[in-house]
């Protein structure tokens, strides 16, 4: 049989994948008016089920952010980094490997 009709059809599946929950600036700014929060944590978005209990937290920079925050996550957008600094805020990244 030929190379190209053995070879599988479907993609290559890379295991090595790290792959986050976004959450949008304007679904931070609705929690932290709802509950009045002066620090946002991944804790406190698994609280509120905008993530999952073992999910790696990206902000992403849709919406606005009025309130002058500390946010902890995995990862920013520079837009979201750039949003919540213009707001008084700050932005503390976590490290992966840290337990």
């Amino acid at each position: 049989m030929p190379l190209q009709r053995r070879v599988p059809k479907f993609g290559f599946t890379n295991p090595n994948r790290v792959e986050y929950k976004g959450v949008n600036l304007d679904t931070l700014q609705e929690l932290v008016e709802k509950k009045s929060l002066k620090a946002v944590t991944p804790a406190d978005l698994v609280a509120n089920g905008l993530a999952g209990k073992h999910d790696l937290v990206k902000i992403l920079g849709r919406g606005t952010l009025s309130a002058g925050v500390e946010v902890s996550a995995h990862q920013f957008s520079k837009s979201a980094t750039a949003a919540i600094e213009a707001a008084g805020g700050k932005c503390a990244t976590i490290d992966l490997h840290a337990k």
